[in-house]
């Protein structure tokens, strides 16, 4: 059996998309209990000639929209990493999704697909005011067209050779923030990104970025525990230094400085990813953006019909409002998000909570579960031991 690339025949009319999707979100997540998550790839059988390679087929029923990329440019273009990186991001998003809305009885992800004039464009999927979840967002998006010279500049200083000026860009990633109702799920973000610039002499710089942390309310170190090791897994198949370096950079990078506190119990994070070799960073970043299911969807499960009170409620929503302000002051992809040309704003400010909450100096008492997770907040720690 020659190598093979996922994929399925794609035989839509222009109603049978629709129709397919409203079906298989109507079954809610039977793929999902069956174990199978696989949807709507590219597939090769490479036994066969490029003429029967050609008429391989997308098929879409599985995405929450169509491809923000024509069919036939992907189609044609089916080898090129930015393909790639449009499919794997498209198949994210609907697998999350799903697994989301398998806990709401009638509610669904609302789905908005934009387009933008400079290039590209998004699908933003949105569910509100659940049972489960009081807001959650995963979007993607896969934009093209003129860097900035000022973004030109900022990646220049991280040591990006490039040319000065606004130069020609590519840039296509999948970004989800989960806020709970219950003060005891905790909240989830991650976001994986590919990212590729063109110089004036016609090289390419390419890299990828993200990672997934995660935010409670209240500290259950099992949790925090499991969260971990399933990043270490993911990790672990590719470079056995990855979990450990880059769950620092995790650490380091989601400080509130001007708290003096993390935003959460951390995850990890790596940005300017080149190496080894374009396909085995892409491998990487597929079993990362892979491992989110089984690192958060358990702990929905396990958490979801926790009891808890109003004094529960208003500490969440403090908690919110720091997760807030990170978001606003400090988050690169946020800031990148505003300042480039056609930026949609709906999408980008996505990942902010539907209710949060701002107390003038509050301090948690000593020796509640509050002030517990301040003191993990403020003094990261190496939940699985192997950090020394």
């Amino acid at each position: 059996m020659g190598a093979r690339i996922f994929l399925r025949n794609w035989k839509l009319t222009n109603g049978g998309f629709l129709n397919n999707i409203k079906k298989h979100r109507a079954g809610k997540l039977t793929c999902l209990s069956a174990g199978l998550f696989a949807t709507g790839i590219i597939t090769y059988n490479h036994s066969k000639n490029s003429a029967d390679a050609a008429q391989s087929q997308l098929d879409m029923t599985k995405f929450m929209a169509e491809p923000i990329t024509d069919i036939a440019e992907l189609k044609k273009n089916a080898g090129d990493m930015k393909t790639k990186m449009e499919l794997l991001i498209l198949k994210i998003q609907a697998d999350f999704c799903r697994s989301l809305e398998a806990f709401e009885d009638d509610l669904n992800f609302k789905v908005d697909k934009w387009s933008r004039k400079e290039g590209g464009g998004g699908i933003t999927c949105v569910l509100q005011d659940g049972k489960v979840f009081e807001k959650a967002g995963v979007n993607i998006s896969v934009v093209s067209g003129e860097l900035p010279s000022g973004a030109v500049q900022q990646m220049r200083a991280r040591g990006k050779k490039m040319n000065e000026g606004a130069l020609p860009f590519f840039a296509a990633g999948v970004s989800a923030v989960i806020h709970p109702r219950n003060p005891m799920i905790p909240t989830i973000h991650f976001n994986y990104r590919y990212f590729e610039v063109k110089n004036n002499d016609g090289t390419i710089q390419w890299w990828f970025g993200g990672g997934t942390d995660l935010t409670p309310y209240y500290l259950n170190e099992d949790d925090a525990k499991h969260f971990h090791q399933t990043l270490k897994n993911a990790c672990d198949k590719h470079n056995p230094t990855y979990y450990i370096k880059f769950k620092k950079w995790c650490d380091k990078y989601f400080f509130i400085k001007h708290r003096g506190e993390s935003r959460g119990v951390g995850g990890i994070f790596f940005d300017d990813l080149d190496t080894p070799n374009q396909e085995e960073a892409f491998k990487f970043v597929e079993s990362c953006a892979e491992s989110v299911i089984p690192s958060y969807i358990p702990l929905v499960s396990k958490h979801k019909d926790d009891g808890y009170g109003y004094a529960e409620r208003q500490w969440q929503l403090l908690r919110r409002g720091r997760y807030v302000e990170f978001n606003l002051i400090y988050d690169r992809g946020t800031k990148f998000g505003l300042y480039t040309p056609g930026a949609r704003y709906e999408s980008i400010l996505m990942s902010l909570p539907l209710i949060a909450r701002w107390e003038y100096m509050h301090e948690p008492e000593k020796n509640t579960e509050e002030a517990k997770l301040m003191e993990i907040l403020r003094n990261p720690k190496d939940w699985l031991k192997i950090e020394a």
